[in-house]
This record gives C-alpha cells, structure tokens and sequence, in this order.
C-alpha cells in the first residue's frame, strides 16, 4: 500500500473519492448486482418473480416480514398467505439440510425464516443484529498481559473456527480494533495488541503475519507495490448493493459522519435481514482477498476486484466487521497502531507465549508480574530493542514474523533480519533546532560537521557485487525507475576496491552547464515512472552524505568521521553529477564561521543547514533542555509520568517513584541509528530560524472549505484560502491550510459556517462559488461567504499550476501558493479589504528568489511578526 503521503496525494478529497463515479440510478445497481451474481453462481441466479430482482424481492419481504412483527401470533397466517409464485426458485436462497449445528456455551444466532407450507424454496432471511460473532466478543483482550491467559480462551476459540478449517476469525481482530479505537491509552493500546497476538501465536500461528499486516494498515513493504487499486465508487457502491441504500441515503450518512468505515457500520446496522447467512471472515481469507485485489490487473480487472470487495462486506458480520472492512479497503485504518506500537507488542507478546512445538524460552506472566516496575521496564525494554532494530535494519514483517516464530526475542535476530542489500534500511533523522545559538548550545564540547540541506529528495542508493542497483525514498519506496541516470552513473563513481555499498545523499534539481540549484519545485516536475535516459530535461545531481554498507559489511556501529572519510576516497566526483555535500568541520567555539556557513547554504537556495557529531564520546554528557532526545515522536509506555486522581477527583500527572527518572544527561554518539530521531544530527533551517531573519506572514481570506475525514469528520478541514486582486476586485485562491487550528477553533468555525442552521442564519454559506472567487481545482464542499481575515505563516512562496492567486506576475500561466501554511490567529481587526493582495504575495517571491539578505528587509502587511511553529512532519 502507499505512504501516508503518497495516499493523501492520491485521495486528496475522501468526500469525492468515496462518491466518485456514482451516478448510476438504482436500477443500474440493481443490473450490475444481478450480473455479479451470474457470474459467481451461474445463470440461474438471474431468475425474478414477476420482474423484480433479488433487491427489490428481499424488500418486498421486509416489509411483508415488518408487517408480521407488529401484529401478535400472525406470522404463520402471514407466511402461508404469501403466493408460491413469489418465492424464487434459486439454490442460493433454498433452505439447506444440513444437521443442526453442535450447541455453543454462548447465545447462538437464529435466523428468521418465511415458509411456505412444505415447500423446500425457502427463503432464509437471517438477523444482522444475530450474526456478530459471540466468541469474540466476551475476551477481555484489554487486560494486563500479566494477567491475561490465552489457554482459557483458546480451545472455544478453535471450536467455533473449526468450521472455517481451523483458521482464525476475523472477528478476533475486530474486537482488538474496537478495543483499541475505543481508548487514547497508549498502554491500554498496547496491552490489547499484545493480547491479540498472543492468542494468534498460541492458537493459530499462520495468522500472525496476515493479522499483523491487517493491524498496521499495509499489504506489503513500502518497497514493494503492492497497491489496492480501488476507487470509492467500488465500496460505495457495494455498501449499496449489500445494504439495499441509494444514493442519497449513502451520501446522506457520509455528510453526517464522514468517515467511510462509519458509514459502513450504520449501513450494515440499517440492512436488518440479509439473504444468505454470512461465511465468517478469517484473518488469513481477508488478507488473501486483499493480496488479489492488489495483484489482479488487466481488461476485467475493476469487475473482479469489485466481487471481492462485495464479497467481503456480505461475510462481514455486523456493524463493527464492516466498519473495519472498509476502512482497510480505504487504507486508513484509524487504530492508533503505528509502526513503533506493533513492533512494541511483538515483543512482548513473543516474551510471554510461543507457538505449539517451538523450543525457545518465554518469560513467565505470573513471575514478571512480582518483579519492580524498574526490572519489569528494563526485561520489556530489552526485547523491544532488538525488535525494533531488526526492524529499522529490515522494514520488512515477511521476514521479522517467521523469525520471531522460530527463535522468539533473542540476541539472534537483528543478525537473521540485519541489512541486506536492495532491502531499504530506515533512514536516521535530525532533531530540529530553532536557530544556530541552540544548536551550538546543544553542541558545546563537540566536534561537529556542518553539510547543506539541499533542497532535494533523499535518496538511498544500494549496489551489489553484480552492479544492480537500486534507490530508494526516505519513505522506502522503489524509485529507480525515476533515476535511470543515476543508475547509469553508478558505474562511474565506484572506485577500484567498491564491490558493493549503501550510500546516502540529497538528489538535486541542477543547472548541468553551471551547477546551480534548483528548487524542489522543478524536481517534482520531473516523470515518476519508465523515465527514459534520452528524454530527460531536468537533471540532477547526487550529493553524498553517508555511508552505511560497504563490501558486504555494515558501517552502522563506525563513526561518522569514518564513514564519511571512506565515502570521498573511495568514490570518484564527477563535479555536476556526483559529488559530496558542502560541508564545514567547526566546534561550538566557531560561531561566526558557523553563521557564515549558514548563510552561504541560504544563498545556494538550500534550506538550511545539518549539524552532525563526527566522533563517539561517550564521557561528554548531553544537557537536551526541556526537550529530551526520543527514538520515536510516539510515546511508549516508559514515561514515567502517569494520570492519576486526586481526592477531589481532578486528573494530574505525578511521577511514579518505583520508575526510573529519565536523565536529560546522555552521551551523543556519532553512529549511524537507523530509524531514530536524535540530537546526533541537527537540522537548522531557514523556515524555522528565528534570529536571521523575519517570519513572513499573509493575512488570507477563508473562501471554501472540505469535509474533514477521520477526527476531524464532524468539522471543516481543509479551508482553502485566497488573497485579493486590487485591480479586478476578485479573490484568487492561494493554498489549503489544515495547521495550527485547535479543536475549539474548528468547533467554532463549524458552527460559524453551519449549512444546516435556520435559513436566517445561513448568511455565512454560499450555495455556489461566487463570481468573484477565481479558483479551478477540486470542488470543495462548502462555499463560505467572504467576510473574515486569517493571519498565516508559511516557509516558502511558490510556483503553482493550480493556484490561481498573481497569475501572470511572476509567471506567464501559472499562479503562487504557499508552502507549508499555518494558522496563527484571525484578524479581527482586518475587513476583507485589508486582506494581503497577489501583488504583495508575488513581491514576496520575487524577494525570496533574489536571496536572503533581501528577503530579510522584506516587511509584512501591518509591521507585525510572529514565530512559526515548527511542522515536525517536514525533513
């Protein structure tokens, strides 16, 4: 499945892409319903009774079934009333003769039948409300893992999967979603986790791998694309066809929650009767059909991969498997288990329980659970590292899952999934520092390299004995294809004594007669896929930095001075092409070289400057201030803060005695830490410098706005922004901004722009885009009535072919947006017509463009400035 950011790139609207393409009337659905069940049980399912399809059949009896319930003792006068004729003579719907089912401890579900007479036709309407699983739903997988015994729980388990040849029920999954989704506990979170898994790994090992694809929202390694190919129209339109909805009601209830697995759940909860008794899921099934929705391709591909889909929400039993159906199909899960969460209860879950027949050793719940919070933390702490190393060395769950079931958490698996080459290990990444006086603050005592941050794309580039070549993303995706130049260079700059590497660098935009940078921007533009080295018109250059793999031996553990010494005398320059990053060996006495440095990257249109320790030393403790290094922007359950409740009920946070104090104090290292954010490197960029220079700001007009999506379904989210026209009067939309709002503001702006308030107090929302918006991109889902004044700050101005905002002013066809938007506050006292104008906005680029210095003497609108805020999502 795509990154995160490659997802929203694709969705950038989940209003449209889930209604996408649904214009069809219902008896189109109806047809196409019919047609899908021709080809899954032959012609014969195409039959009708007196012309009515099986949709309109099933609710003609709904209603004749609705009718019964209200009067008493009439149901079988009901039934024998009923003509035979109407009864449709399919296999399907015939009532089968099987022997009744063996008796379960739980309440078992009964489906209602309509009989008539002897007749063997029968039709068998079965409850949704009865089907949801009952097994499942009495585990308290929430619990402490220390107290938590899966063999109480598993022999029913496996009874009630029996009949799905022993494979473990979706079901099962489901519950730990739900429990997970239902608490912001991180602990809670992972203790549900830990559970699940450990019943899988006792009770069905072969759906541990699936099961733990499915939790974190993927189908494969980034590396390996593997995409589900689906478009909203194909889930909406089975919600329609499996729950009997049009249109109108599914985009009724989609405006109302917002959320396609929301939307599922209440379509699934108002879909009363189904016509077949639901096949339970399974784990490894649900998987399975994902994997052949991603392979399928070719002519008749978007009608396969449609019965799948509509196969899967007919198994889904109940609201809350139908809910979690979708939003896998959707890719956006919405659990909370993130990548860090699931290797943590890995972990855990592999030191306490092991599969049938493994021979590795497991800690014992009842012995841990008398051990000191302290020993307890350092016993999970242990076997969290080595997952997560394993794991930051080798993203891949194929490999670590098999692993974990053969030897469990021992000091052997970062060496069974170590680096490999054309595997992607994660890349290490920088601490943010709001200005150089932090920096050389955090610094002191150290020698430290100073290197450019181009303006560029990161790029990990492997090569083996055999000349294969492969590079890759920061976010591991296979890219290759995009540089066959790079490719075709390899060979040029691998000294004599190279057989094989993995090296990292910046790749660049570049001028090939000159030399000189060129944006991001002009990068973006170039093809993505089956570039041919012929048709090239942007070139790039790679700028070295690192060197992690060298003739088949890792350079992790080596210091940064090693490392980078042996990448610029083994590897030839090729000035244009390949070379190294500029860089500046200092100390935190050198301050002045330090800024100069700093200011010659800015005037090579980079975006500031990387800070990184060149030798170990362990003695020299580290002051981290206020905010301590983590490895991971998630928290774990270390913390040694927790909620409690005073005696007056009031929640607070209080240190927990028995856990051990963090230290800010920690020796720096200069090795290479996949996967890890530290102050080993430090980022110091333009946008977040506060002392070189003035943080720019527009005063923007809100002008339309999207359904938010997920926790932000109830608001508006985006808002798309505008600037004025001084000489056609018009607003010209600038960018979207979805930063620096906080839950009140959107509470607020929601009720302000309210489309289902009293008529009189609609005065806020247009019904169309007013005549004087200019903007031609997606259609938003509201149009507001411009009247207010937002404060944005943003990083950079920059050409755009969407926006439409000084079209003309700084380029013949095309507009300027911003990057990296953010609210800082509303202008109260700003009218629209004080807003900032495209001149203005193109005044700030032609600035930003002639360099620094000048940028710097570039005043705002009223004189004021204000700090941004740092994204901690941008590299």
């Amino acid at each position: 499945m795509a990154s995160p950011a490659k997802k929203r790139k694709l969705n950038p609207d989940t209003r449209k892409y889930f209604f996408a393409k649904q214009q069809q009337d219902g008896k189109t659905a109806s047809s196409s319903r019919v047609n899908s069940e021709t080809q899954q049980n032959g012609p014969q399912s195409e039959k009708t009774v007196e012309g009515l399809t099986d949709e309109e059949l099933a609710r003609k009896l709904q209603a004749e079934w609705d009718a019964e319930v209200q009067v008493p003792n009439s149901r079988e006068q009901a039934a024998q009333a009923l003509p035979k004729a109407e009864l449709p003579e399919v296999e399907d719907f015939k009532t089968p003769q099987a022997a009744p089912a063996p008796a379960s401890p739980l309440k078992p579900s009964v489906p209602s039948k309509v009989h008539s007479g002897k007749n063997t036709n029968t039709l068998s309407l079965s409850s949704v409300a009865a089907v949801e699983d009952e097994t499942t739903a009495s585990i308290p997988l929430d619990e402490s893992p220390l107290i938590f015994d899966p063999s109480k729980y598993i022999p029913q388990l496996q009874e009630s999967w029996a009949t799905e040849g022993g494979k473990a029920s979706y079901a099962l999954l489901t519950r730990c979603f739900v429990l997970v989704s239902s608490t912001q506990s991180r602990i809670k979170i992972v203790d549900t986790l830990v559970n699940c898994l450990r019943i899988l790994i006792e009770g069905d090992p072969a759906s541990l791998l699936p099961a733990v694809w499915l939790a974190t929202n993927a189908i494969s390694p980034p590396y390996i694309s593997m995409e589900l190919g689906l478009g909203g129209s194909a889930i909406s339109k089975a919600l329609k066809q499996v729950c009997g909805l049009d249109n109108r009601a599914l985009k009724a209830i989609f405006d109302r929650l917002g959320d396609p697995g929301d939307v599922a759940f209440e379509a699934k909860k108002k879909q009363s009767f189904t016509l077949r008794k639901p096949k339970p899921l399974t784990i490894k099934g649900v998987f399975e059909s994902l994997v052949k929705i991603a392979k399928t391709q070719g002519q008749g591909s978007g009608d396969i991969k449609q019965r799948i889909v509509d196969r899967l929400l007919q198994d889904a039993r109940g609201g809350e498997e139908s809910r979690y159906i979708v939003r896998t199909l959707c890719q956006h899960l919405r659990i909370g288990a993130v990548k860090t969460t699931m290797l943590i209860a890995l972990s855990r879950a592999f030191l306490l329980s092991k599969p049938p027949g493994a021979d590795f050793q497991t800690r014992e719940p009842s012995e841990l659970a008398k051990l000191k919070k302290e020993d307890l933390t350092e016993i999970w702490t242990r076997g969290e590292e080595l997952v997560k190393a394993s794991f930051a060395r080798h993203p891949d769950y194929n490999d670590l899952v098999p692993v974990l079931l053969e030897i469990g958490i021992s000091h052997e698996l970062p060496i069974r999934c170590g680096l490999n080459l054309h595997i992607p290990l994660r890349p290490m990444l920088g601490s943010i520092t709001r200005d150089l006086n932090e920096m050389l603050t955090k610094l002191q005592g150290r020698d430290f390299a100073c290197e450019y941050k181009y303006d560029g794309q990161r790029a990990q580039v492997h090569c083996d004995a055999d000349g294969k070549v492969s590079i890759f993303s920061r976010h591991l995706e296979l890219m290759t294809d995009k540089y066959p130049d790079l490719v075709s260079l390899v060979p040029k700059i691998r000294g004599e004594d190279v057989q094989s590497f993995i090296m990292e660098g910046e790749v660049v935009a570049v001028d090939r007669i000159t030399g000189e940078l060129k944006t991001f921007q002009t990068l973006a533009n170039r093809a993505r896929k089956d570039v041919a080295v012929g048709s090239i018109t942007i070139n790039v250059c790679l700028f070295a930095f690192d060197l992690m793999y060298l003739n088949g031996q890792p350079l992790l553990d080596r210091p940064f001075r090693e490392r980078r010494d042996m990448l610029r005398s083994l590897f030839i320059e090729i000035p244009h092409h390949f070379t190294w990053v500029k860089s500046l060996d200092a100390t935190s006495q050198d301050s002045e070289a330090v800024l100069s440095f700093f200011k010659s990257a800015l005037d090579a249109k980079c975006e500031g400057i990387m800070v990184k320790i060149l030798d170990n030393l362990p003695n020299i403790l580290y002051d981290a201030g206020d905010q301590p290094p983590e490895d991971d922007l998630e928290p774990t359950t270390t913390t040694t803060t927790r909620a409690t409740k005073s005696k007056k009920g009031k929640s607070k946070g209080t240190a927990d005695p028995q856990l051990p104090k963090r230290s800010r104090r920690k020796p720096l290292l200069s090795t290479y830490e996949p996967d890890k954010r530290l102050d080993s490197w430090l980022k110091v960029k333009k946008d977040y410098s506060t002392s070189l220079a003035a943080s720019e700001t527009l005063d923007v007009i809100p002008i339309a706005a999207w359904h938010g999506s997920g926790r932000k379904a109830q608001w508006w989210s985006p808002f798309l922004l505008a600037v004025r026209n001084e000489e056609t009067g018009n607003l010209e939309a600038v960018c979207k901004c979805m930063s620096g709002f906080t839950d009140a503001f959107y509470k607020t702006n929601k009720a302000f722009y309210n489309p289902d308030a009293d008529e009189d107090k609609q005065a806020n929302i247009l019904a169309r885009k007013p005549g004087f918006v200019e903007y031609y991109g997606p259609e938003p889902d509201v149009w507001f009535n411009p009247g207010e004044v937002w404060e944005v700050a943003f990083a950079d101005v920059t050409v755009s072919p969407t926006y439409t905002a000084a079209v003309g002013m700084v380029h013949q066809d095309k507009g300027l947006s911003l990057r990296f938007p953010r609210l800082l506050k509303k202008r109260e006292d700003k009218s629209i017509e004080e807003a900032s104008t495209s001149e203005f906005l193109a005044g700030l680029y032609r600035k930003q463009e002639a360099g620094p210095k000048t940028q710097a003497a570039v005043g705002k609108d009223d004189g004021q400035e204000e700090e941004m805020e740092v994204d901690m999502d941008e590299e």
